[in-house]
């Protein structure tokens, strides 16, 4: 919802683009596993800090594609609503999000790959249960039966999200078709 949100406004309002992108640039360049330790002080070693650094990991970069999404809808678009005199709010929700809501569904897609290495990290640093908690307490005994189940384990849950999200993005927006290389 961040990354909609945000990403959203700054692609289509231009002062709010000035203002933001400088900073989510900047931000985006902080590696993402180094604030864990800040976010275990701060927030506890509950689930709340895991999901923060999966936001503080994935989010700059979502928004970023979100924000460029609304850049390549043509301009002729958005001159026309103007024309037949559409407000800002009447732009973005008949415009802007039917044209972006299916990209936001592919760039979940591809952060959900960061966003299991960062919740296996933030398990197997500082946690009492979870997939990566356990893989990394067996790992000292090299007990490759037990690791193995997991990794697997974990694949399936990403495969069947990734899954979903093909299912849905195919369902909300069957006219969509993402540039496929040849």
């Amino acid at each position: 919802m961040i990354s909609l949100v945000v990403g959203v406004l700054m692609g289509f309002i231009p002062w709010i683009r000035a203002l933001l992108s400088s900073f989510v640039a900047a931000f985006s360049l902080i590696p993402p596993i180094t604030v864990l330790p800040i976010l275990f002080i701060v927030v506890g070693l509950e689930e709340l800090s895991k999901i923060a650094l999966i936001v503080i990991g994935t989010a700059p970069v979502m928004l970023r594609a979100v924000a460029l999404g609304v850049k390549e809808i043509p301009h002729e678009m958005i001159i026309k609503a103007q024309t037949l005199g559409a407000s800002t709010w009447q732009m973005l929700v008949r415009i802007v999000l039917p044209q972006v809501l299916p990209k936001l569904i592919i760039t979940t897609r591809f952060a959900l790959i960061p966003a299991w290495i960062f919740l296996i990290s933030a398990e197997a640093i500082a946690a009492t249960s979870g997939l990566g908690y356990r893989i990394f307490l067996v790992r000292r005994f090299l007990a490759m039966d037990v690791i193995l189940p997991y990794v697997a384990w974990i694949t399936l849950i990403a495969w069947l999200m990734d899954m979903a999200l093909v299912a849905l993005q195919k369902r909300a927006f069957p006219w969509f078709q993402p540039d496929r290389p040849g």
